[in-house]
């Protein structure tokens, strides 16, 4: 997509970002993101966002040159980390606890995000990059951390051959479970995925 501003190739004005508040500027990144979520990632325009928020195209073109560009922005300032400050004193406690928070926030609105954005992704590094560092790698962090305090306390061992599967199950089954039953992984569902496969792959109950 090509900008129709009139600034020169690669230059973004000062004074035009300053037009625009952190309020307006949320609800610019809140409408490009529900846009991807219902339409996916294609059918995405600066012209629908720009119609849905009643502005000029161009105030997004000058402020953020090109879609991947814009899409990028509103993803690191949708940051939230959901598994972060989990501390309950017990692996298996803090485990259904982390599936709690990822059915309750991630089963609907990042899942349906993550899916939408698929290929995307796959064709802009700035756009990869922007979805790992504020939807993959601050979870897989937090979940690493719930691990190694588990480890400090006794509760496994720290060669234990299942512990460095535990993200990838974790995040697997929120992305699998709508492919497989046209439903996504909710709180009650995930808390249950935790205590019968989760638990005991690392030989807990």
């Amino acid at each position: 997509m090509t900008p129709q501003a009139a600034d020169g190739p690669g230059t973004v004005a000062a004074t035009s970002r300053s037009k625009i508040t952190p309020e307006r500027e949320r609800e610019f990144f809140d409408a490009v993101l529900e846009q991807i979520r219902e339409c996916g990632y294609d059918s995405l325009t600066m012209e629908g966002v720009a119609a849905s928020t009643r502005c000029s195209k161009s105030t997004l073109y000058r402020q953020w040159r090109t879609k991947p560009q814009f899409v990028a922005a509103a993803l690191r300032a949708n940051r939230k980390v959901r598994f972060a400050g989990i501390d309950t004193g017990s692996l298996a406690s803090d485990l259904r606890e982390a599936a709690q928070a990822a059915g309750d926030d991630w089963s609907g609105k990042d899942t349906r995000l993550l899916q939408a954005l698929g290929h995307a992704i796959t064709q802009d590094p700035e756009l990869q990059q922007a979805l790992r560092e504020t939807l993959i790698d601050p979870e897989i962090a937090a979940l690493k951390e719930i691990l190694r305090r588990a480890v400090e306390r006794g509760e496994v061992r720290a060669e234990h051959p299942a512990l460095e599967y535990i993200p990838a199950m974790m995040f697997g089954v929120l992305r699998a479970r709508p492919v497989l039953c046209g439903q996504y992984a909710d709180a009650d569902y995930l808390v249950r995925f935790v205590d019968a496969a989760v638990l005991p792959a690392l030989g807990l109950t």
